[in-house]
């Protein structure tokens, strides 16, 4: 079983403390989705969790060893990280693009195998993109990039995924599409699971683990009956909220 764990971990951005003293861990088979305003620091600390920024404090383990001493290729072998907005600054096809996730498995001067290729097509039939294998990427929409970024993860197949916010440019019918296959790479394929949500509706129907971010430093953090009460929610997004228990799952409307 794959884990990655936070130790006592502190997180601060200008004058903003994200997370102080914070014990997290995200196991196999798990849903995790980090909750919080608008500048509350949910970015960074999916930044921090994978190594592309320091903690003020505590300690980041990957199944027990500290991140910071392994090498990256061994980190992106296991850890797979989506962007807020990524997209592709060279000139590439979306096959090429998203042959990219195979780079943490090959040589210095090896090539991508038949295998690897037909990783990527499957990972691109997978977000709706296999009939656009030859088209350049600078001519897609930004859902369309959205769903090529998550094929190229899909493609590196790491054993945890790291998500800032998924969803980000997608319409209705492909964000439940996407988180679909994010909960079936959870319960079929145990992988590990953490994304960044704004719509709380979608985080209680697809996630099963709750971080939430309060802005102060201040954090809660277990399932949807524990943390995703009206009083935590309220206090999170300042917002006053209506609770409606329906057949397919707990929903909340602003008041």
């Amino acid at each position: 079983m794959t884990a990655l764990r936070a130790e006592q971990l502190s997180v601060s951005i200008g004058p903003v403390q994200v997370c102080k003293s914070l014990d997290l861990e995200i196991q196999s088979g798990e849903r995790w989705c980090i909750l919080g305003r608008n500048g509350a620091g949910k970015t960074t600390l999916l930044h921090t969790l994978c190594g592309l920024r320091r903690a003020d404090q505590g300690e980041i383990l990957l199944n027990g060893n500290a991140l910071d001493t392994l090498a990256r290729k061994t980190v992106a072998q296991s850890i797979g990280v989506l962007l807020q907005d990524h997209g592709n600054p060279f000139p590439a096809t979306v096959m090429e693009s998203a042959l990219v996730g195979r780079h943490p498995w090959l040589g210095a001067l090896q090539w991508e195998t038949d295998n690897d290729r037909a990783r990527a097509a499957e990972a691109l039939r997978e977000t709706g993109l296999s009939g656009m294998q030859s088209r350049m990427t600078d001519t897609l929409s930004g859902g369309e990039q959205r769903r090529l970024d998550l094929a190229t993860l899909l493609t590196q197949n790491p054993q945890i995924y790291l998500l800032d916010e998924p969803t980000n440019h997608l319409d209705l019918h492909y964000q439940v599409r996407i988180l679909n296959l994010l909960r079936e790479l959870a319960g079929e394929y145990d992988r590990g699971i953490c994304m960044t949500l704004h719509d709380i509706n979608m985080a209680a129907r697809y996630c099963n683990r709750f971080l939430l971010l309060f802005g102060d430093g201040e954090t809660d953090l277990g399932t949807s009956e524990n943390v995703l009460t009206p009083t935590n929610l309220e206090r999170l997004y300042g917002h006053k909220l209506r609770f409606i228990d329906t057949p397919e799952g707990p929903v909340w409307l602003p008041k």
